[in-house]
Formats: C-alpha cells, structure tokens, sequence
C-alpha cells in the first residue's frame, strides 16, 4: 500500500525514545507503550471479536489457530487449490491432510466441491477470502454445521471485509489477518488470530508464546498445560500496524471508489465476466478481476499488459506449487508430509486435478487496485492514489488491449 506517512514515523519514535521494544512491561511504567497490547483492543474492537492476539505473521496466525483447535495427525482440512501456499503448509506442518477443493466464480471455496470432499476423517474447512472478497459464508457455515465440521477463516487478504455488516473472521472458530506488506494494511510483517472463545484465545496465546497464560505484564511462570513456541509481535510492528489500522476505513473506502469507476469503464467491453462478488459492501476492493473468453485471449492480454493470468501467479495456484506436487501424505518414503496415522489411503496432488478451477484461473486476469503484488499477477493497473483522469486514461488503455485481445 502507499499509506505510510507521519502517523507510522511518529508511531515508532515512539517506541524507540521509550526505549522498550519487547511486547511485555509494566503498565505502571510510562516508558512502557504496550503497542501490542493496543493493537490487539483496537483490531478486537474492529472486527468485534471478543479477543485478538497479535502474531509474527500470517503464516503464524494460521499455526496458531490450527494447533489452538487440536487439528493434528490424521485429520483432514479441506482447502481451497486457489490460495497462497501458507494455507496449506500450515495444515501439513500440523500434521494434518490438506484436501484440495475447487473454487468457483467468487475465486473462493465451491460449496459443491466442498460437500463432495467432506469425509469421516475431516476435522476442518479452511475458508480463504481470496483477493479481498468474501466467500460463501452462508453455505460453508451450514455445512460445517451440518457435519459438525470446525471452520477456520483464513483472511490475509481480507482484512477490513465484511458479509451482510458482519467481519470476516468472526464467523468460524478462529480467523487469521496477515499484515504483510502486500495487504490491506501492513506492519512490514505481522499477523493476527481473533475469536470469541475465551479458551481458544488462551490456547492460541499459549501457542504463540511458550505456554504462557495470557498475562499483560510480565510472563507468567508455572501452571502451562500447552507446549508453545515464539511466534510473538514486537512493539515495532505493532506501532506500524496501530497507525495503520486507525486508517483502515479511509484506505477501503478509497479503493472502493476507484475500484467502482474502473469497472464502470471496462464494462463497456461486454464479452469479458467479472469475478463474482457475493457482498458489494463487504469486498475491500483491492483488485479488479474478470475472466476473458477463453485461456488464449486470456494470455494474449496479459503479454499486452506485462503481468499474468492468474494461473500463472506463482505460490498461489496449487498448480504452480513444485514442492508440494507429485507427493504423497502417506506413501512416499522420505515425504516431508507423509502421516502415519492417516486412515483415508494415498492422497496424491497433481496438475489437473481441479479442472473447474483450472479453466477459471486460465482465464482470469487481475488488475490492481490497491495491491501491485507480481505474486498475484496484479502488477498492473492503478494505485489508492489514482486521480480520477489516471483512473480513466488507465482504464481505457485496458479496454482497448482486451478487445484487440479477443
């Protein structure tokens, strides 16, 4: 994002003419800034959750949610093949079987495919909000009710979405924000898990931080029922993210406007389909997604542009992820995910093995908006800062590539 300005200069001056950088003090202290301990209220008052706890970074938010749920060997998390790779790695390094779903026009899990995938043996749904967009909340809740599922909300990308007024991340078990450098918001780095359990959130805040109960000042010595590790913020982050995250509604509001008047632009060219988006008011409007007639139009386009299509966009398309094909999560000796204790027989991943998706990434093209991410193949297109006439002139250039495209 290109928000960084005085409030994030003067957050961190703050911190170090304190002279205290770590996330524990002595509120009675005035040197002590508890940046952390803040940004934990505010997001928690943000999203309205009952709890939030600050992390390292997304990857580390999703770790700590999964161990915090007691997902482990043998169970199975159905997953989304179009999401970044710490979605699924996270699964794998708790031992756990990554199943791979489709995902339809909304670029987020397929309700169908997710009711085919559900076995005796799943535990959970990873639900990603993929590119800022909320995904069928509606019917992924009732399904994990119905199965007596635990639904996680994997929301790096969508952090400030809502659906039907209601933040995401509030509506399964546990929900995970990065805030990497590419999001909405950003700390440089960072992460955060909410819920409204209270014993979850003492579990995850064991999780991230060697056992610990959580306690504001100090740490607590003795009594640790749960195996930890350090996955802890520093106060250097968190003065970034606070500062970002009071500028939060501006930086949505914004992109949702220039989102709006690009699309109003590239609407004139009736043979492409935007992506879906299930609540208008909920999407953050980071990117603007369409789908071109058909995969060779699609990559005639991009070539045009100097981005990709989407299922060329590196670690987030299953397709693309070398080190994690071609292997086995049980029978492949020397499997860094192989399991033991996996009772479902040899789940294999491959290319191809999701052709709905497939054919939809193979066709869809991602303009940004608020997010120049080569990653995502958004690295053209337009800024928050865009002026109205750069919006336009951008706008056009784009209309007339796709139609010498078609």
């Amino acid at each position: 994002m290109d928000i960084i300005g005085k409030e994030e200069k003067e957050a961190l001056l703050d911190v170090i003419e304190s002279g205290y950088i770590y996330r524990y003090g002595d509120f009675q202290n005035p040197n002590f800034k508890a940046k952390v301990w803040t940004l934990e209220q505010d997001f928690a008052k943000y999203t309205n959750s009952s709890y939030a706890l600050a992390v390292s970074s997304g990857t580390a938010a999703l770790l700590t949610a999964l161990w915090a749920l007691k997902i482990g060997p043998g169970d199975e998390v159905i997953v989304p093949g179009y999401t970044f790779i710490a979605s699924i790695t996270s699964i794998i390094f708790s031992r756990a079987i990554p199943i791979l779903a489709e995902v339809d026009e909304t670029l987020t899990l397929d309700p169908a495919d997710v009711r085919k995938k559900v076995t005796p043996r799943t535990k959970a749904i990873m639900l990603v909000h993929m590119l800022g967009n909320p995904g069928h909340l509606d019917e992924i809740v009732k399904i994990a009710e119905e199965n007596e599922l635990i639904l996680i909300e994997d929301c790096a990308q969508a952090c400030g979405a809502s659906y039907h007024g209601k933040s995401v991340g509030t509506f399964g078990r546990m929900g995970t924000f990065s805030l990497n450098i590419y999001k909405t918001i950003t700390g440089g780095d960072g992460g955060m898990v909410i819920t409204n359990d209270e014993d979850l959130y003492k579990r995850a805040f064991a999780v991230h931080d060697q056992g610990h109960l959580p306690l504001r000042q100090g740490v607590e010595q003795g009594n640790r029922t749960v195996l930890g590790i350090n996955f802890r913020m520093n106060e250097f982050t968190a003065a970034v993210a606070g500062a970002q995250l009071k500028k939060l509604d501006y930086i949505k509001n914004k992109l949702k406007e220039n989102k709006k008047y690009l699309k109003s632009i590239l609407s004139t060219v009736k043979e492409i389909k935007f992506r879906k988006i299930l609540d208008e008011d909920g999407d953050i409007g980071t990117l603007l997604t369409f789908f071109m007639p058909n995969r060779e139009g699609a990559e005639t386009l991009a070539e045009k542009l100097g981005c990709t299509t989407i299922s060329k966009s590196g670690w987030h398309y299953y397709n693309n992820m070398e080190h994690f094909l071609n292997q086995s999560t049980v029978t492949d000796e020397g499997c860094p995910f192989s399991c033991p204790y996996y009772k479902g027989g040899p789940v294999k991943y491959s290319k191809g093995m999701l052709p709905q998706s497939d054919d939809l990434l193979n066709r869809a093209i991602n303009i940004g908006v608020g997010v120049s991410d080569v990653g995502l193949g958004s690295n053209y297109g337009i800024t928050i800062n865009s002026s109205k006439e750069e919006i336009e002139v951008r706008g056009r250039k784009i209309v007339e590539l796709i139609r010498s495209s078609l």
